[in-house]
């Protein structure tokens, strides 16, 4: 005989499943294309589930557009990794399009940039390169990032990112069709850089000047708190692929728009990663939106999740938005 009562369920109360809430139906499923090869875009969107992300990832693109109608900021920032799986195209048609209002990108990501406007290839093999103490010490790339600021520093007012378009459009860089930075400043919308001090390969150089690297991505940070001040009742901000530092530089800009008095208040904001980071989660996600907007999570790879994205936008605003 065992020495444990067991509950005696016997006098339970049942409800009936046609009155009961439910969150899920037939309706809400994927849909199978009939034929894969002649299906539309649209309706390749719209037979994806509109159950959890596929519904978040619908409702982001409705604010972003709506937002961008309603003349409110949509500011992207993004980490290196977005520009090293080639989605520079995918970043410069929405900024092209109207959609992007600032482009901000950690030092690193400028790096690739650059790299590939001037050169045509980036992202060096750092296991290679780290075993004979090579890695980071690209002499081009050294001199015409470190020597572009430094000339920016002296000589002008304007800021990292602005700084870096202006020397690869003087130069006619033979890929500046693929630059973020210049496509920005022909676009004559902000593109700031924003950098940790030691973090990147052209620190390593001789040619760094840490007063100019230091300066240029301080007025670039007041650059992006001016984007910021203007997050009132709508505008969006999408944090793709930066763990670390763009989260943290975004919260500080807000804290600056708030001080000053701004509104910024009410606006929706989303991480796009590969897995889920503290400082995304908590700078971008959640305390930036607590009590008035909302945050959103999407978990993906970036070179699959962006176009996606980005194609979505651009049907919606076609009129032909997928169906949510």
């Amino acid at each position: 005989m065992t020495r444990y009562q067991q509950i005696d369920l016997s006098r339970i109360k049942t409800i009936s499943i046609k009155g009961r809430k439910s969150k899920v139906s037939p309706g809400d499923f994927a849909k199978v294309l009939a034929n894969p090869r002649t299906a539309r875009l649209e309706e390749f969107l719209d037979s994806l589930p509109k159950i959890l992300i596929g519904s978040d990832l619908r409702s982001l693109v409705a604010e972003v557009v709506r937002s961008r109608r309603k003349g409110k900021p949509v500011i992207v920032m993004i980490g290196a990794h977005v520009i090293k799986v080639g989605l520079s195209p995918i970043l410069i048609d929405l900024i092209q399009s109207g959609v992007i209002t600032h482009l901000a990108m950690n030092s690193a990501a400028a790096i690739h940039d650059v790299e590939t406007a001037m050169w045509g290839h980036t992202s060096e093999d750092v296991a290679v390169n780290l075993a004979d103490g090579t890695f980071g010490m690209s002499r081009e790339t050294g001199e015409f990032i470190n020597k572009g600021l430094t000339k920016g520093f002296l000589e002008s007012d304007e800021g990292y990112g602005e700084a870096l378009g202006k020397k690869l459009i003087a130069l006619h860089a033979p890929n500046r069709k693929l630059s973020i930075l210049v496509t920005c400043l022909q676009k004559k919308i902000p593109v700031t850089v924003h950098a940790a001090i030691g973090t990147d390969i052209v620190h390593q150089q001789a040619t760094m000047d840490g007063a100019a690297t230091g300066e240029m991505s301080f007025r670039d940070f007041k650059v992006l708190a001016h984007s910021v001040k203007d997050l009132k009742n709508g505008g969006v901000v999408l944090n793709i692929g930066s763990a670390v530092i763009l989260p943290e530089v975004f919260l500080k800009a807000l804290t600056i728009a708030r001080n000053l008095g701004f509104k910024a208040k009410g606006f929706t904001t989303a991480n796009f990663d590969m897995i889920r980071h503290y400082r995304p989660t908590v700078n971008v996600v959640e305390r930036p939106t607590q009590r008035y907007g909302k945050g959103y999570h999407f978990t993906g790879h970036h070179e699959i999740m962006v176009p996606l994205l980005a194609a979505m936008i651009r049907l919606h605003l076609s009129g032909k938005r997928a169906r949510r």
